[in-house]
């Protein structure tokens, strides 16, 4: 007979799993102090991995001033986030979500930007790499006016 076993959320998660969604709540709050706060002096935040267009190079934005430089190029210009957050797995001192990202846009635009986006902490629980694979072309297909 087999035995039904259910994730809780609301029990105690791993750091990693936490700094990701404090890193989603700072997002939605449009707190980029409390955003930044959240990242060690020598992170990398790749989003999208690869080139893109808002990391030509496709090598990620380091340390305080390129993340910060990444909130002012891409957060700061969305008016609102939707995070659905369908899976996520802890392993470790990294946690891997796979959901939906959607952003309202100036103009009464949306776009839902479905991928997986992998955090890296460490001891003291700070991000040290944000890896957000998703694919540019699948998300602006999805662009519409908003209706909520």
């Amino acid at each position: 007979m087999g035995v039904d076993v259910c994730w809780d959320p609301a029990t105690e998660q791993p750091p990693a799993r936490q700094a990701a969604f404090r890193s989603m709540t700072a997002a939605t709050a449009g707190d980029k102090a409390a955003w930044l706060a959240l990242f060690a002096g020598d992170a990398v935040v790749e989003d999208p991995v690869g080139p893109s267009m808002f990391d030509e190079e496709g090598k990620g934005h380091h340390g305080q001033d390129g993340i910060s430089a990444f909130w002012d190029k891409t957060i700061a210009n969305v008016e609102r986030f939707q995070f659905t957050i369908r899976d996520s797995h802890a392993a470790g001192d990294e946690v891997a979500n796979v959901g939906t990202i959607t952003t309202y846009l100036p103009g009464g635009y949306r776009v839902d930007t479905d991928g997986v986006f992998v955090y890296r902490v460490r001891e003291d629980g700070l991000i040290v790499s944000m890896r957000a694979f998703w694919e540019t072309e699948r998300a602006m297909a999805t662009a519409r006016k908003a209706e909520d």
